[in-house]
């Protein structure tokens, strides 16, 4: 196993900037990196907000609020992205994920562990393209990565078990739930998840329910989010995304065919709640 003191998280998104928070919070020195300095800022201010929230709440007190916020650096320099463990968390591009690695790998150690936090890509693919592929494996968190208890650990033909051990292991610092699983398309939950979303929209295009009824009787079900107000947050473009990867990757299966009713979401700019309209409206 590696030793891991401090954590680069590339990207500062929803998703990264929830990861940032976890590490910073759990004791790890933490770097953020993104290009832009404005979704840097938009980040330390979630974070800071999220935590204030809790200690309103008693879950952390003060001193943990300000130790967390001592541990984070926010930064657009990629030199300054030196670290023993970076989670990539940028856009749902193999060639931009690629090209991350590459130069974060001019300024690493060899043994810096490179983990992606993609939720379709193949892992191999990313790896086969980075020097020293031992190191590079999946981690994937789902949104919201600090409430979401579920982490997905994903190991491909080269990784060093050394490595999948030490994500593990970091996951339950960080109050997951590791999952080990070895690359294959979706992984295991978005690969189970698409009939979920899939299903749900084939019901409203054939007419046989409106999209308020299927959420309704999903929850009632023990779901605790329909499918339209769960691709509503995670965002379409996203979710859309990794159902087009997914059906690729197995072939284009037929009962795996992306949505028409999506694409035109999408097409749209109907994104959900980060565009204030998807399949609702806020």
């Amino acid at each position: 196993m590696h030793t891991i003191k401090t954590i680069c998280v590339c990207g500062a998104g929803t998703m990264g900037s929830g990861i940032a928070q976890l590490t910073a919070q759990a004791g790890y020195i933490t770097i953020q990196f993104d290009l832009s300095a404005a979704m840097l800022e938009k980040s330390r201010e979630a974070i800071e907000k999220n935590l204030l929230w809790l200690s309103g709440k008693g879950k952390i007190d003060a001193a943990t609020v300000a130790e967390t916020l001592s541990r984070l650096v926010f930064t657009t320099a990629i030199t300054d992205c030196v670290a023993d463990l970076v989670i990539e968390a940028i856009v749902e591009k193999q060639e931009a994920k690629v090209e991350l690695f590459n130069r974060l790998e001019q300024v690493n150690r060899p043994d810096t562990i490179f983990a992606t936090n993609t939720s379709s890509i193949a892992v191999s693919a990313i790896a086969a393209a980075v020097p020293n592929a031992e190191r590079v494996a999946g981690m994937h968190f789902f949104n919201p990565a600090p409430l979401m208890k579920l982490v997905e650990v994903i190991h491909t033909e080269k990784t060093d078990p050394g490595v999948i051990d030490t994500i593990t292991g970091l996951a339950v610092t960080l109050g997951k739930t590791a999952v080990v699983c070895k690359d294959a398309p979706g992984f295991i939950v978005n690969r189970v998840a698409r009939h979920y979303y899939l299903e749900a929209m084939k019901l409203v295009e054939e007419g046989l329910a409106d999209l308020q009824t299927v959420d309704t009787v999903m929850e009632a079900s023990g779901f605790k989010m329909g499918p339209f107000k769960l691709m509503d947050l995670i965002g379409m473009d996203i979710n859309y995304g990794v159902s087009q990867i997914v059906w690729e990757a197995l072939g284009k299966p037929e009962r795996l065919t992306p949505s028409p009713l999506q694409q035109q979401k999408v097409a749209a700019g109907e994104l959900g709640r980060k565009t204030g309209k998807g399949f609702y409206e806020y």
